[in-house]
């Protein structure tokens, strides 16, 4: 529950910007982590995979070497053509895929490599058996075909005595009948049942491996996009808080500001401490500005701030949005003296009149001498060209109309500024004063910005 004073108080910025930094970095680590988690299970199942392809082929090519090694033997016991017992020990001695085939399979790692390698080596013995009854079938084709010149290996092999009574022909016959008799075939069995075995064992494996690491994969994955979904709901509900928070308290700001009125008191913390700060000095301000004798800050003859209230103006003034217009009539000594004096007041009222017509009630008309006037445009941002030229204009026209009145036609001379090129209030005054005196130099009834002013230069 939310207290009192934090309601007052508001929630503070620094501890925003804390819990964002601290919680963009918790999630960034997560997310880091879940990334290499799921890399890893994806690196585990590829491995997995590539692993049992690699032993499965291997468990195929013993197959297909003790196979091959079969057709050899059979062909060359039945035919006695000497191309199939060359063939026979090629494969055994030179290409020997048996050999690398279990060579392969003791690579593997895991105990489902090693149980696959125990059905495969046991495939191995059996096909190593069933060479001997092989090498024995050829010695008797060897002998038969009276073939001298084959492999050392037959040299070893040594027929029983009945055998070697044998005739050709019987030798020939008991050969073929060795390698496809029924004891062949069973020990052919043993091979294949060993394969198979191995085989199914490392298919077991595979699918096991498979289940547990696409497991782990989607747990990685539903967490990474829970966390997303997180991060996606925390970033809407920070633009919102900052919102709320910071941008909305301070486009209010802007408009009481520009209202001439205090600043409401809301968002984060720091900008409430400036809001009661701002207003704190808008009631000091309004408040020496009500207590001020009207006579002590007010022209008595015109009704428009004097000499002092245009110095307290000045003083309190925001000058980054201010412009400072300063009016010079023209040739008043002459209406004095053509006219009179009391004519000569009644311009000066006109004038007042005039001027406050043309600008905005929050607008402060001064007399700072006696045919000088300064307008302040408060809460006004630059390049307000169009506007000022605007207004100049019509006032020209205004003091220059005798049919309303019947006043002499007057005209003022205008120097323009901008407070945000100034160093400070005097320098500000300095610049209008200055643009003044050029508007007089270009010929009077006219208005001239300063050099330095943006407005100028449109």
């Amino acid at each position: 529950m939310i207290s009192k004073d934090t309601r007052e108080m508001g929630i503070s910025l620094r501890t925003i910007n804390t819990c964002l930094i601290v919680g963009s970095s918790v999630i960034a680590v997560v997310i880091i982590v879940l990334t290499f988690r799921l890399t890893s299970s994806f690196e585990y199942l590829t491995s997995a995979s590539e692993q049992s392809i690699r032993l499965s082929n291997a468990a195929h090519e013993l197959m297909d070497a003790s196979d091959y090694l079969t057709e050899m033997a059979q062909r060359f016991c039945v035919t006695g053509k000497r191309e199939y017992m060359d063939n026979y020990f090629a494969e055994a001695f030179e290409s020997r895929r048996r050999d690398q085939a279990i060579q392969e399979m003791s690579e593997g790692k895991g105990p489902a490599a090693e149980a696959a390698l125990e059905d495969l080596q046991r495939a191995m013995d059996g096909s190593l058996n069933l060479m001997s009854r092989e090498y024995y079938a050829m010695r008797l084709v060897v002998d038969a075909q009276h073939i001298t010149d084959y492999p050392d290996v037959l040299d070893e092999v040594k027929l029983t005595d009945a055998d070697a009574s044998l005739g050709p022909d019987e030798r020939m016959e008991l050969a073929a009948s060795m390698v496809h008799d029924e004891e062949y075939y069973r020990q052919k069995d043993i091979i294949r049942d060993g394969m198979a075995e191995s085989l199914a064992t490392l298919e077991e494996t595979a699918l096991k491996v498979d289940h547990e690491a696409l497991d782990a994969m989607n747990l990685n994955t539903v967490l990474l996009r829970a966390v997303i979904v997180f991060q996606t709901v925390g970033i809407f509900g920070l633009v919102y808080l900052i919102s709320r928070l910071g941008i909305n308290p301070i486009l209010a700001a802007v408009k009481h500001i520009r209202q001439d009125g205090p600043i409401p008191e809301g968002g984060a913390s720091e900008f409430r401490y400036l809001a009661r700060a701002y207003n704190k000095m808008y009631e000091a301000f309004q408040s020496s500005l009500e207590h001020m004798s009207f006579k002590a800050s007010h022209d008595e003859l015109t009704g428009a701030y004097n000499r002092a209230g245009y110095d307290l103006l000045l003083s309190s003034m925001d000058l980054e949005n201010t412009y400072m217009v300063l009016f010079d009539v023209d040739n008043f000594k002459q209406v004095n003296d053509t006219y009179g004096h009391e004519i000569g007041d009644e311009v000066l009222q006109k004038v007042v009149r005039v001027l406050k017509n043309h600008f905005r009630s929050d607008d402060y008309v001064c007399r700072i001498g006696g045919d000088e006037f300064v307008v302040f445009m408060a809460h006004t941002s630059r390049l307000q060209h169009d506007l000022l030229v605007f207004k100049v204009n019509h006032i020209n026209a205004d003091l220059s109309d005798t049919s309303s009145d019947g006043l002499p036609a007057v005209s003022v001379s205008v120097g323009i500024a901008h407070g945000s090129g100034a160093s400070s209030a005097q320098d500000l005054f300095e610049r209008t004063d200055a643009a003044m005196y050029q508007a007089k130099q270009m010929g009077k009834n006219t208005y001239m910005f300063h050099e330095d002013d943006p407005s100028a230069k449109a």
